[in-house]
């Protein structure tokens, strides 16, 4: 009796027990997986080993190409060049000189199925003779289509069946932190690939350009040595966002700082450089610096019978938009003005002692020969 009495004691919370236990498993399954479970699940939803770079490689190294070039250049024997006395003796064209060939490298990107390859100027100007190294081993010799100094970028075509164009990325998406992966060739030891992120995006006054305000780089920390000039930097993905052009290195090796033209700005100039054989910017013929309580930039020089001279714009005027494009600061100014159509009719805003003011010009031709008053 005494049993049957405990039984009936404990019976009933152990059945409860059991029952809001049962209720608990059916309303959170979770609670039924162990933590071999978890872990298998885990693995299950990771990649095999380490996280790896190797398909956007996969994908974008064909498109890299090694270029060779060689200059021929004439020198004079020097052998007392440097002593003051005998000086003026090599001065003379009389003197003796010899020629040598003067060889560089650097890296390209196919762009285009039909041979057309971005570089950087700076690899091929003035060379006599650029050999292109593809990556299936083939080597070809490479024609110079046309070049923009501005942006340290030039076009070569090769004229070759079965290339392997990049596959082309947004560099206006690019964001700090991105991964991005450098493509060429450092040192000339062959194709290598070196891993970064992007550290800064519209970097400019970099010191490439004459003119500071037209530069706007990707900065990044991917490593870049002699060499990588003229090579692709890829996002994770292997899609083209730049082409690798500088380090900021007194002694020309990677520092940590390296930086690539967006792929955008590089395209546009190939687009117009295939078309035109040169690179066709607008002009206004003004310069200027942003105003420091409003939008717009404040006119300090201006070209004599340039577009904005002619149309009667002045100094201290404050352009606020062209073509009804509000102007944010210079840098943007820039960019609104190197779209201008040549020839087109330009509506400029300006503020002028306090009062708004309507002026049109006729967009001329930028060139690197204008001189401002």
């Amino acid at each position: 009796m005494q049993l049957q009495r405990l039984l009936q004691f404990f019976g009933w919370p152990i059945t409860a027990g059991v029952i809001i236990a049962l209720l608990a498993l059916l309303l959170f399954p979770q609670l039924r997986q162990t933590k071999t479970s978890d872990v298998q699940m885990l693995q299950n939803h990771l990649p095999y080993g380490v996280v790896s770079y190797a398909d956007a490689v996969n994908r974008a190294a064909p498109a890299v190409v090694n270029i060779y070039t060689e200059k021929r250049v004439i020198e004079r024997y020097r052998n007392l060049s440097n002593n003051p006395f005998f000086r003026h003796l090599y001065n003379n064209s009389n003197t003796p000189q010899q020629e040598r060939m003067q060889k560089t490298l650097g890296s390209g990107v196919i762009v285009d199925s039909s041979g057309l390859i971005l570089t950087n100027n700076h690899v091929i100007n003035g060379a006599d003779r650029i050999a292109v190294l593809l990556y299936d081993g083939r080597v070809t010799a490479a024609e110079l289509v046309g070049m923009d100094s501005d942006n340290d970028l030039a076009v070569l075509k090769i004229e070759l069946d079965n290339i392997s164009p990049i596959t082309l990325g947004d560099s206006d998406k690019v964001r700090v932190g991105d991964v991005v992966l450098a493509i060429g060739n450092p040192f000339g030891v062959g194709q290598s690939v070196s891993q970064g992120i992007v550290s800064a995006t519209g970097r400019w006054n970099v010191g490439i350009s004459e003119e500071a305000y037209r530069e706007n780089f990707i900065q990044t920390d991917a490593a870049i040595n002699p060499g990588n000039s003229g090579g692709a930097l890829v996002d994770a993905y292997g899609n083209l966002i730049g082409i690798n052009t500088a380090v900021l290195d007194e002694y020309n090796t990677s520092s940590g700082i390296s930086f690539a033209v967006p792929a955008k700005i590089a395209m546009e100039s190939l687009r117009q450089i295939a078309q035109h054989g040169r690179v066709i910017r607008g002009w206004l013929g003004i310069e200027g610096g942003t105003h420091p309580r409003t939008k717009g930039i404040v006119i300090s020089g201006i070209y004599p019978n340039g577009p904005a001279h002619i149309a009667g714009v002045r100094p201290n005027d404050i352009l606020t938009h062209i073509n009804d494009e509000e102007i944010e600061d210079a840098r943007q100014c820039m960019e609104l003005v190197n779209k201008l159509v040549p020839k087109s009719k330009v509506k400029m805003n300006l503020i002028r002692n306090g009062e708004s003011i309507e002026l049109e010009a006729i967009a001329g031709e930028r060139s690197n020969t204008q001189t401002k008053t």
